[in-house]
């Protein structure tokens, strides 16, 4: 009977062990999930200002077209003699939680592009849209832009 003392107490902690590695990767993947939803999320909010700027300078009336002062005049476009709406509302930026955003300004005034001012590296780095090819390789959310130029 003595020699079997010390075994159940080895066993508990070689289970210990093993809990305790579990649960780490399981915390890691849930760490790394929840980047990857904030990254698909900067994604679909960057592009949707990209697309609202693009809608607002397309739509500029007259030939001389002009990029919108700032990204409150993307809410309400009374240009025209109908209202336009190219945004429905301004995002925050899902990686900073904040509603502030990098502008990429216009060469003639205005804002061209938006991008996140997170510093951390992104965990997608290849496999963009045709669009966002530019992203490919970059080394912080800062180097997505997010930027309408005319062809």
């Amino acid at each position: 009977m003595q020699r079997e003392r010390g075994y159940s107490y080895a066993v508990a902690l070689f289970a210990l062990a093993i809990l305790t590695t579990l649960s780490l990767r399981a915390v890691e993947n849930a760490k790394t999930a929840e980047w990857r939803e904030r990254e698909a999320e900067l994604l679909y909010v960057g592009q949707a200002y990209r697309n609202a700027i693009q809608q607002y300078y397309v739509q500029t009336p007259g030939t001389v077209k002009r990029y919108p002062p700032d990204l409150k005049a993307l809410l309400l476009d009374e240009r025209a003699t109908t209202t336009r709406r190219p945004l429905r509302r301004l995002y925050r930026d899902p990686i900073t939680g904040t509603p502030d955003w990098g502008l990429v300004p216009a060469p003639d005034g205005g804002v061209m592009g938006v991008y996140s001012l997170s510093t951390r590296a992104p965990i997608k780095v290849a496999d963009f849209p045709e669009v966002l090819v530019s992203f490919t390789g970059a080394k912080r959310y800062m180097d997505w832009q997010f930027v309408y130029q005319p062809s």
